[in-house]
This record gives C-alpha cells, sequence and structure tokens, in this order.
C-alpha cells in the first residue's frame, strides 16, 4: 500500500486551521447541544457504542428538567446561536417527542434530530416539522442486506428508505444520510452511493465504526488498513465527481487525506463547542464520548458554569501526548485526535495514521 506525504500546500492549511483551533478553544462558543433524551431504542443494532444496554436501569429525562438546562442557556446566550439535536437510543421512542420538540422550539432553539427512521411516519414527520424541525440525519448502511444486517430488524431499509424519500421530498430540511462503514459493506459502497443518487439525495456522511461497545466485539466492524484507505479514496474520488456530496466524518486526523474527503481539516470541538446532556443528567461533550469525561451534572450544578469552567481537559490536550502520541511528528494537527477514540483511561482506541501509513 503506497502511503502518502504532506504537501506544502495542505500544511500550510493545516496551520491555518491550527489557529483557528486555538482560538475557538479560548472563546469556546456553545454552538451544539445535544440531549440523549432516552437509552432505549426499538432496534438492537450490532455496532452500538452507546450506553443502551442500560436502558431498563435509567429512565427518560424529563423533557422539564432538559427545558431547565435551556431556560438557563438563554438567560446567558442568543438561544438562536445554539442547535439542539435530540438523540438517544432512539428518540423517537419517546410517547412525548413532539412535546419535546416543541418545548424547545418555543424557547427560540433552533433543533435537530438524529433517527434510525424505524418510527417515522408521514404522521409523525408532518408533526415534527410544525414543531420546527429543521435538520435531521437518517441511517443508512447499505442496501438492504447489508443495513439489515448491521440493524437487525426486518422493517429498518423499508423505514430508513421511506423516511429519506419525506426528507428529501421536503425540500426544505437540512439534512444527511449516514452510512456506518465495515467489512461487510465497504465493497457496495458504490451501489449504495447510486441508490442515494438516485433518490435525490444530496448530502452522505460516511463513518468508521469505532471499538466501543458492541462495536468492539466483532472484529469484522473494523476496516483492515487496506479497506481504510480504499474508503477515503472513494470518498476522495465521489467529492470529485460531484453527484452526491459525500463526507467523512469528525474521527481523527486523516493526514494526506485532509482537505480531499471532507470540507474542514480535522479539529476535535468535544467540549470547544460541543457539549451534551446525557439521560441521568451528566453534563459532557458530545454524547460519543462516555463515563469519565463527564463533568459535571445538572441535578446539582448550573449547565452554563459548568460549560465555562470545567471543560479544561477538552480544551487543553496536552494530557494526551503519552503512548504513540507522544513522538509523533503529526501531534501539531492532530493533538491526540477524537475525544471518543479514548478509553476510559484516557489510551487511545484507534489512530487512523497507523492504519493509512501516513509518513511526515
Amino acid at each position: 500500500m503506497k502511503a502518502e506525504k504532506l504537501g506544502l500546500r495542505r500544511r500550510v492549511a493545516l496551520e491555518l486551521a491550527r489557529q483557528l483551533t486555538g482560538s475557538l478553544r479560548r472563546e469556546h462558543p456553545l454552538r451544539q447541544l445535544f440531549w440523549e433524551s432516552t437509552l432505549r431504542c426499538n432496534i438492537h443494532c450490532r455496532h452500538c457504542g452507546s450506553d443502551c444496554r442500560q436502558a431498563a436501569a435509567v429512565p427518560d429525562m424529563p423533557r422539564e428538567d432538559f427545558f431547565r438546562v435551556l431556560d438557563g442557556i438563554a438567560a446567558r446566550r442568543n438561544a438562536g446561536d445554539v442547535f439542539v439535536i435530540i438523540g438517544g437510543g432512539e428518540p423517537l421512542v419517546r410517547e412525548d417527542i413532539v412535546d419535546c420538540a416543541r418545548g424547545i422550539a418555543e424557547r427560540g432553539f433552533p433543533w435537530g434530530m438524529v433517527t434510525n427512521g424505524l418510527y417515522l411516519t408521514p404522521e409523525l414527520f408532518a408533526r415534527l416539522r410544525e414543531a420546527g424541525l429543521c435538520s435531521i440525519t437518517v441511517s443508512l448502511d447499505g442496501l438492504e442486506e447489508q443495513h439489515t444486517w448491521l440493524r437487525r430488524h426486518p422493517d429498518c431499509f423499508r423505514m430508513a428508505s421511506q423516511a429519506i424519500d419525506m426528507i428529501v421530498e421536503d425540500g426544505a430540511l437540512v439534512y444527511d444520510v449516514m452510512t456506518c462503514v465495515h467489512q461487510h459493506n465497504i465493497d457496495t459502497l458504490p451501489q449504495l452511493r447510486d441508490y442515494l443518487v438516485g433518490k435525490g439525495v444530496t448530502d452522505w456522511r460516511l463513518a468508521t465504526i469505532f471499538p466501543v461497545g458492541r462495536g468492539a466485539q466483532d472484529k469484522d466492524l473494523q476496516l483492515t488498513p487496506d479497506q481504510l484507505k480504499g474508503l477515503f479514496d472513494f470518498i476522495r474520488q465521489t467529492r470529485r465527481e460531484g453527484q452526491i456530496h459525500a463526507s467523512y466524518g469528525c474521527e481523527g486526523f486523516l493526514g494526506a487525506y485532509e482537505g480531499d474527503v471532507r470540507d474542514w481539516m480535522f479539529r476535535c470541538t468535544a467540549g470547544v463547542t460541543v457539549a451534551s446532556v446525557l439521560v441521568d443528567g451528566s453534563i459532557s461533550a458530545c454524547t460519543s464520548i462516555r463515563h469519565n469525561y463527564r463533568q459535571g451534572n445538572i441535578y446539582r450544578d448550573d449547565f452554563m458554569d459548568v460549560w465555562e469552567h470545567r471543560f479544561q481537559p477538552h480544551r487543553d490536550h496536552g494530557w494526551m501526548k503519552t503512548g504513540d502520541c507522544k513522538d509523533c511528528s503529526f501531534w501539531r494537527y492532530c493533538e491526540g485526535g477524537s475525544l471518543h477514540l479514548r478509553d476510559d483511561e484516557g489510551r487511545l482506541l484507534l489512530c487512523h495514521l497507523k492504519g493509512l501509513e501516513i509518513r511526515d
């Protein structure tokens, strides 16, 4: 496998991105707030990295408790500048999901949702739109065989496909289709791309499966080095062809692929512009980051005080410069990678540069 080097133009772009990252860390403007509204889910995905296994032990957060957080934010920030994303689990299992959405919108916050689409009927979709839905992500992890294998529900492909059709037909929503790439579907990505293009989908986000939760139990969910490079080559070529806007997710520094497979140079914005309220009230960064990186709890702390004063581990990555990162020549641009790729003790679980054989 041919290794790639960083060129001068890419280094200049990375230096500019590094300066912007430093500025964002100093200012840490809250721009996205994830709400883990439930741990319940209507499917049992092979790759789930969240804590949905605890669903029986942790009840849904009462919407009034989350509303109090929003009221506290609105007292100190312009609500319109903070985008709320309702997630889970699967948020559509909440019987009061429309009331949740309406309460967020009534407080002046724009909001969106991440869903598997299984419960997104035309009737519910219309009610959510009336309640202010302005952004949505739907998961589709392949054509029917591949998607059903990963999601493990007989209706998951049909309903996700129907949801995508409704969203595309709407015409006013900001949206993307999210695909988790693994060994069982990587060879069918060209066919999936053509399927999405045929539906009129404009934005497609692809990501690899990180080794956490169920995602760590099946080696077939992790790509080989050759497959990882093949994925980035596919995304780069798809972007050049221009039929659909393909982009890789926020996972990790990609060396010579930076600037080619997504619209921005790598930075981890967890705890910098992104926060979350977890189902038990924990205050964290993005919901992919679990356990030991929680900074407080809404039931004993003021959210905005926590945001202003307790996210230093997210805004200064010096503590990550250990192990493989200690002497890495790309530390200047990577700074330890994405926080969700760290375990509870801070150890790096996955390094893209190793798989890509990028050299300085």
